[in-house]
């Protein structure tokens, strides 16, 4: 806290810096809060013969939030893997990342980094159907890659490690990079496998097709069941309320601190103006008391004890009110009796 009572830069930066924080944190938390309540209300409807009359009778045949669980059956064609036999799905995605070590010039250590050099999605239309045979009801899903959760399985996984040479380990020293290799990965969502959709389910022309939600709600194909996927959510909600808390105590502890500093030198100000006071009132009426001969000599006397004569200037602030004995006094640090800056010369004062 600097003398004139202010908070320091530092404190300033340190509440303001928790401050929005905690701001972006509750944002988070309100967003993830909503998320869950919204997954938390969505009417969960069973995929089966009855499917087309609920949604008949649904205002505008349209249910805008619904979970639906069946499993995976293509329309037509189906996608086959480029690299596992009789492995066929309805979505394949395959990606190369690149890993490699990077000098960090900071901590002096190589890190490991990865990044995505090349990825391709491929998509075929496909149903979602009951689980029980012999029931004849399908789901068109529509806008797969648009959703939140995409429950795709890993079926390969290859790490291709880069083969260098002796110039080429040196070039990668002076550079700060060392590359690593090259992960290839084939995910699919296969067919014969369970999903969980949630979003907008809809009855157009005897079809049945889910689709995003139009609300801004979020849209969900997963592999897992309903439960664990509202599990998930509530977890995640939980955490980012653990962090917003902490930092918002963070927040109202440093505050807390600048108001009682604060506080702590209103009082000790308010003090020493009382001491003043009571200083010159004392002062005035030891000069009506005393005789004229001795009221210059009571003008010259230290403010401190009241009996020896001042006998030193205070700098930088030019003050002449303290004998020797009471400046040496005084606690560290060092400040004027009247003004309360810190002193950081002494010069004696001498009388003629």
């Amino acid at each position: 806290m600097e003398s004139g009572g202010r908070p320091s830069l530092g404190q300033f930066i340190l509440l303001g810096t928790s401050s929005v924080v905690t701001a972006v944190l509750f944002s988070v938390f309100r967003q993830k809060a909503q998320v869950a309540q919204e997954l938390k209300g969505a009417k969960r409807i069973h995929l089966g013969e009855d499917l087309k009359s609920i949604l008949s009778e649904a205002p505008g045949k349209c249910v805008p939030y619904a979970v639906i669980e069946g499993v995976v059956r293509s329309v037509k064609e189906t996608l086959n893997s480029q690299f596992v036999e009789n492995c066929k799905g309805v979505i394949q995605r395959l990606t190369l990342q690149e890993h490699k070590m990077v000098w960090n010039r900071t901590t002096h250590l190589w890190n490991d980094c990865s990044k995505i050099i090349h990825q391709r999605t491929n998509t075929v239309p496909f149903d979602l159907v009951p689980h029980e045979d012999g029931v004849d009801v399908a789901v068109r899903v529509l806008k797969p890659l648009d959703s939140l959760d995409l429950g795709l399985e890993t079926v390969y996984e290859k790490f291709h490690p880069s083969i260098q040479s002796f110039t080429d380990v040196i070039g990668h020293y002076i550079s700060g990079e060392r590359p690593k290799g090259i992960q290839e990965t084939e995910e699919m969502l296969k067919v014969g496998a369970t999903l969980t959709g949630v979003g907008e389910l809809v009855l157009d022309n005897n079809s049945v097709r889910l689709q995003p939600p139009k609300q801004g709600m979020q849209y969900y194909l997963s592999s897992q069941d309903f439960e664990s996927l509202l599990q998930r959510q509530e977890s995640s909600v939980r955490l980012w309320k653990v962090l917003t808390l902490v930092f918002g105590f963070a927040t109202c502890a440093t505050l807390f601190f600048i108001l009682r500093k604060q506080y702590l030198q209103w009082q000790e100000r308010l003090r020493l103006k009382q001491m003043e006071k009571a200083f010159r009132e004392h002062e005035a009426q030891l000069l009506s008391q005393a005789r004229p001969e001795d009221r210059e000599s009571l003008k010259g006397t230290c403010v401190v004890c009241l009996s020896n004569f001042k006998s030193c200037v205070f700098l930088e602030c030019g003050h002449v009110c303290s004998c020797t004995e009471c400046y040496c006094a005084l606690p560290e640090p060092k400040r004027c009796p009247i003004c309360r800056q810190e002193i950081t010369r002494v010069i004696p004062l001498y009388n003629s």
